[in-house]
């Protein structure tokens, strides 16, 4: 708390903070339980029924119920949900360590991805001064020349987030746009996004059809509203935040001409934060 204060204008201070909370009593768990199934292994407390069920998911592979219902949503087997466990660490680690936010937002990182979206949008709402209602995302992909200046200087409003996935189709690079998925390729990782708050007048409205929620009648941006959710799942409990558990926002993407929203809708095409395996 001391090194990421509550500032009026940086309101990623107390994203972090937040978010070290949640991992500091998610690790705390995980310790505890382990300290004490190695105590009952060895005959010194009793093996009762939370510490061997513990145990027995942990012989099978899964992800003990008693550290996920702590935990982030997640569909990993054990060893891959360590191993993310770690990589999220790593990501808060470097960020304590050189006192201020990334360039880029690895956003598979987050707890409570929500948390992040809010304060991006907060930081903007202060910088120009607009009630925070009235501020919503514009999106971009980035071409690769912009993602090498994002990594060195990251941007100037917004964020810039890495570590999404393409589901039912994957990203043409070369022609910037949604593309049908290549054979046997079910998930695609996708370029980085930069999340820019705006005032909702200064955003061009969707082409599409009020009727079918793809869009305005007389909107101009030829996108595709991808809906990014935290696992493949795909559906989530609303939660005592206002927030789904796994539907986080949607996301333009750049579209071919000759396709419409539906094309895509028809695929089921998604992103996701994070793999199951």
């Amino acid at each position: 708390l001391l090194d990421f204060p509550v500032k009026y204008e940086e309101s990623m201070n107390t994203v972090v903070t937040q978010e070290l909370s949640r991992f500091n009593r998610l690790t705390a768990c995980i310790k505890a339980s382990l300290k004490e199934i190695m105590r009952a292994i060895a005959g010194l407390v009793v093996l009762g029924p939370e510490l061997k069920a513990m145990g027995d998911s942990m012989v099978i592979g899964q992800v003990p119920t008693m550290w996920s219902d702590v935990a982030y949503p997640s569909l990993k087997p054990l060893g891959g949900w360590v191993n993310d466990l770690l990589l999220r660490l790593d990501f808060l680690q470097s960020w304590v360590d050189n006192m201020k936010a990334p360039n880029v937002f690895w956003i598979s990182g987050f707890f409570f991805t929500q948390a992040f979206i809010t304060g991006t949008k907060q930081n903007y709402a202060r910088k120009y001064q607009y009630p925070i209602d009235e501020v919503e995302y514009d999106h971009s992909v980035l071409r690769p020349p912009e993602m090498e200046a994002a990594r060195a200087e990251g941007a100037a409003d917004g964020s810039v987030v890495s570590g999404l996935f393409l589901d039912s189709a994957r990203f043409d690079v070369e022609r910037h746009v949604i593309a049908e998925a290549n054979p046997r390729e079910l998930f695609v990782a996708m370029p980085y996004f930069h999340l820019l708050p705006r005032h909702m007048k200064d955003i061009e409205p969707i082409e599409g059809k009020p009727e079918l929620y793809t869009g305005e009648n007389g909107g101009t941006a030829h996108v595709y509203m991808c809906p990014l959710y935290k696992t493949s799942v795909r559906f989530g409990r609303l939660s005592t935040t206002g927030h789904s558990t796994n539907y986080v926002m949607s996301l333009r993407i750049p579209m071919e001409p000759e396709h419409q929203q539906k094309h895509w809708i028809k695929r089921g095409v998604a992103m996701l934060t994070q793999l199951d395996d």
